[in-house]
């Protein structure tokens, strides 16, 4: 952590044009809660953050994750961005030569390094404030940033506030800002909420500062995207949009292949090896691991997943809470559910699911089955249509297959039960009893065949 560096992250507003019950901040932006983006922004720069709740304090808390540097501060009642700083500034000691970082809490575009800048100018100049302006050629809502013939800034003015003239203007206010801390402190508790909205605003501190004869700063964009805030279900579509544009472009440039990366959705926590192939349409969330080699996709879900090297996930699949191992193939059109374990070089095939299930190296459950508090052994067949009935409606019971075994097509194995080492089960059997090594278990009719019976029963109809 940078010791002259706070940052106070601003999340106590209700955000009502999301049109939602949940706080603003809470919502979900390609895997991570949007305030998540801020404070992660804080860890880069190395600043401890202080984040200022008041809507649903509860949920917004939560939502920030248990990480070191992180402090929350009660804004209530809310009366504006003033407000919330000069709040803030009452839990940060007051120490000479501390810089304060003021951010938003739905910026999720906005990069560390571009952050940096604005402090580096900020100390490099000594000046009071620093601030993010970027063009809108249609400024709409936002502050406008009012300069003087030399470009000077003089102050920010609200697009409520503002004049006919100040509202041609197209440099628009960020609402990023590092401030030096004491005069912030100096300015801040004489900001008055005179204005259109009855509010302390923080812009006001900008005037106040030039006014006092102090300097301020402001770093102009290049890219106006970084800037973009999150106020409607609309502009948070868009913002994970690229969110999961940049995830892709970075596993991008550490060698691993993604099939037209616009439809692949990355969570914040997967780690994808150099050499993996990722197909169209794939999601891979949580804390999934694809390791070198492995092929997922097309139109795929792997969620807090392992898929080691070489393997291969077919398409149509979903994988939660899983491992599938070296070599193994998987799909197309399986289901591998939490606590179960593919094998190396094992085969689960086309409409199979797993459940809690571990299928052993080299085993095969090739089509048509569900396998349920399973362990199957290595080097097993599972013949199509068979399934584990692990339910009787008060507990689930396991079974074992072990390694060898031939599980014959369209066979039910009734848990708890136990089909031994080399042992087979013949097609279209209900096995209710353990079978023994190397045994052959039959646990279906007889037939019975009856010569002529089709034409006698037409005659009599």
């Amino acid at each position: 952590m940078a010791s002259g560096l706070r940052a106070v992250v601003l999340a106590a507003g209700k955000g009502t044009r999301m049109n939602s019950a949940l706080p603003k901040v809470v919502h979900l932006a390609a895997g991570q809660p949007l305030v998540r983006y801020t404070l992660d922004l804080c860890d880069e720069i190395g600043a401890s953050a202080l984040v200022v709740v008041g809507h649903e304090a509860a949920i917004v808390r939560a939502a920030c994750g248990a990480r070191t540097n992180l402090g929350f501060v009660i804004q209530e009642p809310q009366l504006g961005t003033g407000h919330a700083v000069l709040v803030a500034l009452r839990e940060i000691p007051s120490e000479p030569g501390i810089a304060i970082v003021v951010l938003a809490g739905d910026v999720p575009l906005l990069r560390a390094e571009t952050l940096g800048t604005l402090c580096a100018m900020r100390e490099a100049s000594d000046a009071a404030a620093a601030l993010i302006s970027f063009q809108a050629p249609s400024p709409s809502a936002y502050g406008r940033v009012v300069r003087d013939d030399s470009g000077a800034v003089l102050r920010i003015v609200e697009a409520k506030d503002a004049t006919p003239e100040e509202l041609l203007i197209t440099e628009v206010n960020a609402s990023v800002y590092v401030f030096d801390g004491p005069r912030l402190r100096e300015t801040i508790q004489n900001v008055r909420s005179n204005n259109a909205q009855s509010e302390f605003y923080l812009t006001d501190a900008i005037g106040m500062m030039v006014a006092a004869g102090h300097q301020v700063e402001a770093l102009l964009l290049d890219d106006p995207a970084e800037a973009t805030g999150v106020n409607t279900p609309t502009e948070l579509a868009s913002v994970e949009g690229e969110i999961y544009r940049r995830r892709a472009t970075f596993h991008m440039s550490a060698g691993v292949s993604i099939e037209q990366p616009d439809t692949v959705l990355v969570g914040p926590d997967v780690r994808i090896a150099r050499g993996a192939r990722i197909r169209a349409f794939t999601i891979l969330e949580g804390t999934t691991v694809i390791e070198s080699g492995a092929v997922v996709g097309p139109f795929c879900r792997i969620e807090d997943s392992e898929i080691d090297a070489g393997a291969v996930i077919l398409d149509s699949c979903l994988v939660r809470l899983s491992k599938v191992s070296a070599g193994a193939t998987v799909g197309p059109f399986a289901h591998i559910r939490p606590d179960s374990v593919v094998g190396e070089n094992a085969k689960v095939g086309n409409f199979v699911e797993l459940k809690k299930t571990i299928l052993g190296p080299g085993s095969k459950a090739p089509h048509l089955s569900y396998l349920g508090d399973a362990t199957i052994g290595a080097k097993a067949n599972i013949g199509a249509g068979s399934i584990t009935c692990n339910y009787d409606g008060v507990v689930k019971s396991k079974t074992t297959v072990e390694d060898g075994a031939f599980v014959g097509s369209n066979s039910i194995l009734v848990a708890p039960v136990t089909v031994g080492r080399g042992a087979y089960i013949a097609a279209g059997s209900v096995i209710t009893k353990d079978v023994p090594d190397g045994a052959l278990a039959l646990g279906r009719a007889r037939q019975e065949n009856k010569p002529g019976w089709v034409s006698r029963r037409a005659k009599k109809s």
